[in-house]
This record gives structure tokens, sequence and C-alpha cells, in this order.
């Protein structure tokens, strides 16, 4: 099953939908989308590029929705900043990747985002006993950042994470952020890609739509449906997928 055919399409834009999905509701989105892609016959390098083309209208369409809680957002500035930069960082580090390197590093780097996220109750829980001083917030958001720009899986929990240790207890403004800055993080690392020329176009255009779907409707599920029942889907996802890259790459 190839990307460039009928059927290979069509499973990439149903991985689109339900990563889109999962990135609305807490990150994720990865974890489906790029196993997919290599599913599909597309090499690393160039598989992480076009993911992050597809997942990015997903997190747009989420930060669009939550125009209120951003409104009452005093940090954002800063944040932003750091986000555009380190999102460029890691894209750049991508591009400098060799295909044989990252796709023996990409199952660790699956792996480790799983982790984080079935940990990500605890660390917030923690964090947000210890609340940390914003200044430390900015700081912290760079690596997740470039990390995002590089490879992006579990960066969604890593900044709710995060935004909860300056007492976002509110999941829906720390949602709302991490939405935002995501969308800036891989927004500058989409352009560094196309740029670049490192993008698969026929399946990042079907996915593109997908994911916007999937996006658009995580939303309204967030407000609705009760979080421990997504993370441990997501967890789920991320194991298989991790194992799936593990055989792949030889392991």
């Amino acid at each position: 099953m190839r990307a460039d055919q009928p059927l290979g399409l069509l499973l990439l834009f149903l991985a689109a939908i339900l990563g889109g999905g999962l990135n609305g509701l807490a990150g994720g989105g990865s974890f489906v989308v790029f196993p997919a892609l290599i599913f599909t016959a597309v090499p690393p390098v160039n598989a992480n590029a076009t993911s992050t083309v597809a997942l990015w209208p997903a997190s747009l369409t989420a930060a669009n929705a939550y125009r209120k809680e951003l409104a009452r957002d005093h940090d954002l500035r800063l944040l932003l900043v750091v986000s555009v930069l380190g999102g460029l960082g890691g894209a750049l580090l991508l591009l400098h990747s060799s295909q044989s390197f990252f796709r023996h590093f990409v199952p660790f780097l699956m792996l480790g985002a799983t982790a984080l996220f079935a940990l990500g109750p605890r660390i917030s829980k923690a964090r947000a006993e210890h609340a940390a001083p914003r200044g430390l917030v900015a700081l912290l958001q760079a690596p997740i950042s470039i990390y995002g720009g590089y490879f992006g899986g579990g960066m969604g929990i890593m900044m709710l994470a995060l935004y909860s240790s300056i007492g976002a207890s509110d999941y829906h403004f720390a949602n709302a952020r991490k939405n935002l800055l995501a969308t800036v993080t891989n927004g500058i690392a989409v352009l560094t890609f196309i740029v670049a020329g490192a993008v698969v176009w026929l399946p990042a255009v079907i996915m593109l739509f997908g994911s916007a779907l999937g996006g658009g409707l995580s939303v309204v599920i967030a407000r609705r449906i009760d979080q421990r029942v997504v993370r441990p889907v997501v967890v789920l996802i991320g194991l298989v997928m991790s194992i799936y890259l593990l055989i792949t790459a030889g392991f």
C-alpha cells in the first residue's frame, strides 16, 4: 500500500481525522499520522515533515474555537516568540538528519512521548502543587518547541503539564494556550519544510482536509467527554505504533 494509491490515500485521510481529533483533545495525533505515512512507504524524514503539515490545521481550528479563553491569557507574547524560534530550530535540525538516523531514532522518541503522555496527570498535579515562576515556564517552553519542530509527538501533553505549573488549573484555558502555541510552533516548521521541499504533497493535501475536520470536531467533543477516557486510548495507540516503528527500523 502506497501513499499515491487510492487505498493508501483513504487510510491517510482517516488517520488524519483521528490524528486531528486527538491533537485537539489532548495531543498525540502524530502517534497515528506519522506511522500511517511510514506504512504507506513515505521516507521517515519526509513522513515527519508531511505529518506536521497535515496536522497543522487541526491545531489552528481548535485554537480558533478557544478565542474566549485566549483573550484572558496575558503571558502569550513571550511564549509565542519562544515557540517561533524553537519550532524553527527543531525543523532545521530534522532537515539535517539522515533518513537512516531518523528511522532508528524516532521509535524511541515516540516511546518517550507515550510515557510522558501516560504520566501527564501526575506531572500536572505535582507541578500545580509547586507553581513555577513565569520566566521559568518560558525557558522550559524553548526545548518543548524545539522538540515540536523536530518531531512533535507528545508535545501537547508536555505543554499541558507545563502550563498547569503556573496555576492553569482550568483545562480549557491550558488547552487553548497549548493549541495556539502548537499552531505557531508547527506553523514555522511547516514553512521551513515547504521551503526545503521535504513535503510529499499528494498525501499532505488529502490529510489537511481530514485533520481540519478532526480538529473542529475535537473541541465539541472536548467540552463533553471525560479526559480520562481519551488518555488511555492515546497511550495504547502510542505503544502499538512504537512497537511497529521498532520492527520496521530493524530492532
